[in-house]
């Protein structure tokens, strides 16, 4: 039997070439996703390493922790008299401390250079020999004034920048333009290997842009020869606040490799369901060319049963040949998906600026694809095989296929029916739902719903089909057989129609989804604002307080108001404490500028030691209109405000907001997270403009009206949805070869009948048109009942949003539907290609005497 299995491999090999591609690009699919995560994860771990060469302790504020009084926020900075102390300290060869933020560095158009959130200013902070060994430099020397900066030489070489040149900067909104006196080697910084910029500057002006005079975010310690990073860490134990953290290099490294494989392996999940998707459509294609195959040798297999063979030998040797077929796209697979892996890599390097780092192909990769690719086959191969198997052998020699019994059909439909209701009802049940406990319901249901229909197509098949029959008599002889051939086997047409089927659900809800939520989100950002103008960094970094005062001189602008931002500790009605929040805006501006809705008061009472909240915040903390209530500042200091206004708030403005002339005094550091401003001539190209010149022409500041954030919006889920459309194109791609696969086996089972045809006068273009629309029919068979689908699970989807988006506003994409219809005829069309040409090119003759 194995004998046989491996010639029937051979003797087939053609017909099984198809299957071998549908498996292979799902392998492909799964090793590529492990190469790619597991060489950006190398590289990235690489990357972060670097930053600990020759240090073996680093001590940092505590971060998100309460300082020594209590005060809310994050703990103080360090100090240089730490740092002093650290130096004198037993077992300490050298110490740094080192002070960043981000800077934005312009190139001589005036156009940012690098990727935003690697943009990073720091401090140069020479040693004993004059020389900041962090940096060294290439040409010119370090900066020694707030007029002079270094930078690192892959930055001035993308810039054409050399020493003595003027270079733009940008901290935190507003322009400065240091000379450039010095260029760096930094080859081995993690924020100039991921495609970012670094700029030094010297030690007094980094403290003041990032912090302030004296202080640091970290210090880094090496340790003397014959010192242990333990024993040292120990050492400086006592020198070290409870303020600050002191751990080291190797535990910090393992820290950040632990966080890598997790924001790693999000990414890999996320990459190996479309890979799923897509072998899970393969399994319909292996199903289905097993069938068909088994099917065109039943006589084959009613002699071997006549001679001896037993069921289970039968069924075992349709394994066997399902496990060549596996193994085959395997090897395949896997030598494409590194193939896949690689380039993606080197895409993503490029455009997004990963760090270099080695190709990785780990042991469980290689396990993997033989894996997937033999087991999936196997398993898909399966059924086919046992139903051959249970054929009497009289009745094999009889027939070329077996036509399901009434009894059987009856059973199928009721399972379908079953499943398609059962699934119905728990989407359904879960739209009732709040959205963190609906996912259960939600899957499950779309499960079910969906192999109830994949059940029931065969049933479906005749009826939707029968539909086209109008369109079809146009064609004449050619659009009525082809309509007769894709019904005359419901099953094989619902395998082939259901590939299509699943990846145009998948595509339909997810536009359907994504419509929903670029409508609601755009409406919540837009309707809120009343403000011609919104201001902020182009990488979300706080502005300057200078910004706003900018602006408001600015002529033209007619009101102004910053949204700024404190950590607060609150309290409850119930005499508990929250950390929590203060936002700080312009008390007699803001109605001018924003538009909500409040159930009690409103912006007019915003003065003095007042405060509006959001209803949510309001319900959670038990706060009522004309309410006092307590709060620590970031300061420590304690405080009274009134509640004078309670409004709806949404994902876009909401939490506990006060005037800025009560906040900012409690704040160390104030900073703006936007700018909202209106404009005496309205939102125009004259006023952008005009705005643009006061900023200083800043790269770093964007100047957004309200139809820039409306674009900001749609580009974010445009690029999101293309994303996921070339994801899901390999679950497509994998269902076009399905129903190229069936058509071709298709022909050869009717040769005789198509020879048949070209004796009674049908010519070559009939038997073509004839195939290519039995193609196009089960294509938009399964395009119907895909996008059908994908419409019910979308508008399901988005009820679930409806209580979080209080904007909310389903969206039905006719024009994507009607592309994704027209996609799946064009599938149709192309997928015939081949066959067709295949089937016209017939000799007559022989077709009509083979059996």
């Amino acid at each position: 039997m194995f004998r046989t299995a491996l010639r029937n491999v051979l003797a087939h090999k053609a017909r099984l070439l198809m299957t071998v591609l549908a498996v292979m690009l799902g392998v492909s699919f799964v090793s590529g996703t492990l190469v790619f995560t597991d060489s950006v994860s190398k590289a990235i771990k690489n990357n972060a390493s670097t930053n600990y060469q020759d240090i073996d302790v680093v001590i940092t504020p505590r971060e998100g922790r309460n300082n020594a009084e209590g005060k809310p926020g994050q703990a103080p900075k360090l100090t240089q008299e730490l740092l002093d102390k650290v130096e004198s300290t037993s077992g300490v060869a050298s110490a740094t401390a080192s002070v960043s933020g981000y800077t934005a560095v312009a190139d001589k158009k005036g156009k940012l250079v690098g990727d935003g959130w690697a943009s990073t200013g720091t401090n140069y902070l020479p040693g004993k020999g004059g020389e900041d060994s962090r940096y060294p430099m290439e040409s010119g020397r370090g900066p020694r004034n707030s007029g002079e900066i270094a930078l690192d030489s892959k930055t001035a070489e993308r810039a054409g920048y050399k020493v003595g040149d003027t270079v733009r900067l940008s901290v935190d909104g507003p322009v400065i333009t240091p000379r450039i006196v010095g260029i760096f080697d930094a080859d081995d910084n993690g924020s100039v290997s991921a495609g970012g910029t670094l700029v030094a500057f010297d030690n007094a002006t980094a403290q003041q842009q990032f912090a302030a005079p004296g202080e640091y975010d970290r210090i880094l310690v090496t340790a003397a020869p014959g010192t242990g990073q333990a024993e040292l860490r120990d050492a400086l134990a006592a020198s070290v606040p409870k303020t600050a953290d002191l751990d080291t290099a190797d535990r910090l490294i393992a820290d950040e490799e632990k966080a890598i494989d997790e924001g790693t392996a999000g990414i890999k999940t996320f990459m190996l369901v479309f890979a799923g998707i897509a072998l899970f459509v393969g399994i319909f294609i292996i199903a289905n060319t097993f069938t068909m195959l088994v099917a065109q040798r039943s006589r084959e297999i009613a002699l071997m049963r006549a001679v001896g063979a037993s069921r289970r030998q039968v069924t075992r040797s349709v394994l066997v040949e399902a496990f060549f077929v596996g193994l085959v796209a395997a090897v395949v697979g896997l030598a494409a998906g590194i193939g896949i892996g690689v380039g993606l890599r080197a895409f993503l390097g490029t455009n997004v600026g990963l760090p270099d780092g080695p190709t990785v192909i780990a042991p469980a990769t290689v396990i993997s694809a033989f894996a997937v690719g033999i087991v999936v086959t196997m398993l898909s191969a399966y059924l086919p095989g046992r139903r051959a198997a249970k054929i009497p052998p009289v009745a094999a020699m009889n027939a070329l296929h077996a036509t399901p019994t009434a009894k059987g059909l009856v059973v199928r439909n009721t399972i379908g029916a079953a499943f398609s209701g059962l699934g119905i009802a728990a989407v359904l049940y879960g739209r009732t739902m709040a959205a963190s406990d609906a996912k259960l319901p939600m899957g499950l249901g779309a499960a079910l719903l969906v192999i109830g229909v994949f059940i029931l197509t065969p049933l479906l098949s005749r009826p939707v089909i029968g539909l086209a029959a109008p369109l079809l008599k146009a064609f004449g002889v050619s659009g009525k057989l082809s309509r007769q051939n894709a019904v005359r086997n419901p099953r094989r047409t619902a395998a082939t129609a259901s590939a299509l089927m699943i990846g145009l659900t998948l595509l339909t809800g997810i536009t359907v989804i994504a419509g929903t939520l670029q409508k609601s989100i755009d409406k919540m950002a837009t309707e809120a604002l009343r403000t011609d103008y919104v201001v902020s960094m182009a990488n979300g970094a706080p502005l300057s307080p200078e910004v706003e005062k900018t602006l408001a001189k600015t002529d033209g602008v007619t009101a102004t108001s910053p949204l700024r931002q404190s950590p607060a500790k609150v309290f409850t009605t119930d005499g508990g404490s929250r950390a929590d929040q203060l936002f700080g805006v312009n008390g007699s501006t803001i109605s001018e500028l924003v538009q909500l809705d409040f159930e009690a008061g409103g912006w007019n009472q915003l003065t003095g030691d007042s405060a509006v909240v959001d209803t949510e915040t309001a319900e959670a903390y038990g706060w009522k209109h004309g309410q006092s209530i307590e709060a620590v500042y970031e300061d420590g200091e304690r405080g009274k405000l009134k509640i004078v206004g309670v409004y709806e708030g949404n994902e876009m403005i909401k939490g506990l907001m006060v005037d800025t002339s009560v906040l900012t005094p409690h704040v160390k550091t104030p900073s703006d997270s936007q700018i909202m401003l209106k404009t005496s001539d309205g939102a125009s190209a004259a006023t952008k403009d005009k705005l643009v010149k006061a900023l200083g022409q800043n790269p770093a500041i964007s100047v957004d009206d309200k139809e820039d954030i409306s674009k900001a919006i749609g580009g974010m889920f445009t690029m999101v949805l293309n994303m996921l459309y070339g994801l899901l194109a390999m679950a497509v791609l994998v269902a076009v070869i399905g129903v190229i696969n069936t058509l071709a086996m298709s022909v050869f089972e009717r040769r005789q009948e198509i020879g048949m045809l070209r004796a009674i006068g049908l010519d070559r273009s009939g038997i073509k048109r004839m195939v290519r629309l039995e193609s196009v029919v089960i294509s938009l068979f399964g395009g119907v009942l895909g996008i059908t689908l994908g419409v019910f699970f979308g508008w399901a989807t988005g009820e679930l949003l409806r209580s979080l988006l209080s904007t909310y506003t389903l969206v039905i994409p006719w024009t994507r539907m009607g592309i994704f219809l027209a996609l799946a005829g064009v599938v149709g069309i192309l997928a015939a290609l081949w066959p067709a040409r295949r089937a016209a090119k017939l000799n007559m003759l022989e077709a009509i005497k083979a059996e």
